[in-house]
């Protein structure tokens, strides 16, 4: 495990697999370590770099008063701590809240006139259309759960509605089997922070992150989202959109080969 600090000293937690040009792999609302697992092994020739994001794990008692306005600004500074602490010139892969905030990072380099990002993959980056942004409430949901002393109940409400889109029928058995299952429940305080900065964002009708973007989306993952992917595709001026026939929202993590054979496609084509 190795360490670097962000601006205002939050100290952040990642690990390194193999060599070469850095892929910095940022997770969504669920731990690291366990998601991007089935990942690695499919890009070999990188140097994957594997955080822990601030808010969860690890590093979860230094922003347990951080609040939703403050949420996405906080991970876009520790993943810049991450650009500077890598060697060579990363390529950002972000899933859900990972990949919007890939996308936020990107842009707020380009703002500075820095080019220290070589591209990002998105794979439904967290961006809810506006209609659907209106009457989201998972957020105030999970929250009046947790306030009942339901810990468990308000992190399988997030998992129902985003990670299964609402489609398994056993969710209890579904979870039995989720290896990561019984971390994430630790982490119910931050994925509602997560939710509350979700539901506040919104979409720019030009989202210019001065580099080329992949965005990826599932035919089995939530419409919400694959809406959004496209959304954010059309908002790019420099992208392209890839849809994953047959997987979920857990794209990257379900489909690692594909994954992996979309983004070398993706950056040998530019």
């Amino acid at each position: 495990m190795q360490t670097t600090q962000t601006a205002d000293g939050t100290e952040i937690e990642y690990e390194i697999h193999g060599d070469g040009q850095p892929l910095i792999c940022l997770h969504g609302g669920m731990a690291p370590r366990e998601y991007w697992q089935p990942v690695i092994p499919h890009f070999e020739e990188y140097a994957v770099v594997v955080p822990q994001r601030p808010g969860f794990g690890t590093c979860l008692d230094s922003l347990d008063e951080t609040g939703p306005e403050e949420v996405l600004t906080r991970e876009v500074e520790y993943v810049r701590a991450l650009v500077d602490a890598v060697d060579g010139t990363p390529i950002l892969l972000g899933h859900s809240f990972g990949a919007l905030t890939a996308i936020e990072t990107a842009r707020a380099l380009s703002a500075d006139g820095e080019r220290a990002v070589e591209a990002v993959a998105a794979y439904e980056p967290a961006i809810l259309p506006e209609d659907f942004a209106e009457h989201a409430d998972l957020a105030d949901r999970m929250q009046d759960r947790l306030d009942a002393g339901d810990r468990e109940g308000s992190m399988k409400l997030y998992v129902e509605q985003v990670v299964c889109a609402g489609e398994v029928d056993d969710l209890d058995a579904w979870l039995a089997d989720w290896p990561v299952w019984p971390e994430c429940v630790d982490l119910v305080e931050a994925v509602i922070r997560m939710n509350r900065a979700v539901e506040r964002h919104e979409l720019p009708e030009r989202l210019d992150a001065g580099l080329p973007v992949l965005v990826l989306t599932g035919t089995e993952g939530p419409q919400f989202l694959r809406d959004s992917a496209r959304a954010v595709h059309e908002a790019l001026p420099s992208s392209r959109l890839v849809d994953f026939d047959g997987v979920s929202h857990s794209g990257p993590s379900e489909a690692p080969a594909r994954t992996a054979d979309e983004l070398r496609a993706f950056l040998d084509a530019r």
